[in-house]
């Protein structure tokens, strides 16, 4: 089974930068983050496979950057030149290899102050 838990959020200016933190136990595929703000659905932020290839919500462009540390079993998703609109609950998943299933991490949340 695989287990996700997710650090490095907190509260920062506008134009301020947060590394978040998705360390899983278990092997796994692609890890993706999403965001979910109050009152909003939640959205895929940014993904990253197991060959290191990402890609990210039109959204975040050129603003974030996800990276991933094999031998750690950690992802990381940098957060540069933040927004208010940023301010959310930011959970990554993974998928489990040989089973497919989908876990989540609790949640961090980023909160952005203009």
């Amino acid at each position: 089974q695989v287990q996700l838990v997710e650090s490095g959020g907190g509260l920062v200016q506008a134009g301020g930068s947060l590394r978040l933190s998705c360390a899983a136990s278990g092997s796994i595929f692609s890890i993706k983050w999403h965001r979910q703000a109050l009152g909003n659905q939640r959205e895929l932020v940014a993904v990253i496979t197991s060959d290191g290839a990402s890609n990210y919500a039109d959204s975040v462009k050129a603003r974030f950057a996800i990276s991933r540390d094999n031998a750690e079993n950690t992802v990381y998703l940098q957060m540069n030149s933040l927004k208010p609109e940023d301010t959310a609950v930011y959970y990554c998943s993974a998928v489990e290899r040989g089973t497919f299933n989908v876990y989540w991490g609790q949640g961090t949340q980023v909160t952005v102050s203009s």
